[in-house]
């Protein structure tokens, strides 16, 4: 009789390998990046996930290795060092308020909350929307709302944030996006490139309103559902 291979049961060393390889993929994209290593408080919070409750089904198992996972309704949970990069990025503090567009299962929005003070987080999916609030809520996440909606109108009435980020490919950057971002606040969002996939771009706002970007590092999300406002 065959043995059942429970999610839990290979978490910590899972984890433990995880993180590892996490240290290593921030050394091999350094030189696109301009970061050599990860900051040890997001490599804490990704210890304290457990990335398997986000993973639907058999899939589970799969959690603790470095490529993205589907999740249902067309929609993935993303790789863990791309999860890792695009938190770094943010730079939180712990009073920090961010708007998360695409909360997917809710893996990326709990690594903000482990991070921030305040976390708003909208999905497009108005299933998954209701299922990750129940799940971050059971796991015991007080500063989290969720809610369903056009991520690309943003959350005007929480506004201004410290940070946005985008966990969807997008034709561009939204300006609604722009305008809910206070003063040196910063946004991380896949754009669409001239080539396959998106270009992983960091922007930050400047007192006069414009935006000072750069380029991170190639990347493939699924598309930002409602770009063009369609």
């Amino acid at each position: 009789m065959a043995m059942t291979v429970r999610p839990e049961d290979s978490r910590e060393p899972g984890v433990e390998a995880l993180l590892r390889t996490l240290v290593r993929d921030f050394q091999e994209t350094a030189a696109t990046t301009e970061i050599e290593a990860p900051d040890p408080r997001v490599l804490e919070a990704m210890r304290r996930v457990p990335r398997d409750r986000f993973v639907p089904g058999t899939g589970a198992v799969h959690a603790w290795e470095n490529h993205p996972l589907p999740i249902g309704y067309g929609q993935t949970i993303s790789q863990p060092f791309i999860v890792a990069l695009m938190t770094q990025l943010l730079d939180l503090a712990p009073d920090s308020r961010v708007l998360e567009i695409g909360t997917g299962s809710g893996y990326q929005t709990a690594i903000l909350a482990e991070l921030a003070g305040g976390v708003f987080s909208i999905e497009v999916v108005p299933e998954l929307a209701r299922s990750a609030a129940r799940r971050l809520a059971d796991m015991g996440y007080r500063n989290v709302k969720v809610r369903s909606g056009n991520g690309r109108e943003g959350w005007p009435e929480a506004a201004p944030f410290d940070a946005v980020i985008v966990t969807a490919g997008a034709e561009d950057i939204p300006p609604a996006l722009v305008e809910q971002l206070g003063p040196g606040g910063r946004l991380v969002i896949p754009v669409d490139s001239r080539w396959a996939g998106q270009d992983l771009v960091l922007a930050v706002r400047q007192d006069d309103g414009s935006l000072r970007k750069r380029t991170i590092l190639s990347v493939m999300f699924v598309p930002l559902i409602g770009t063009n406002a369609t």
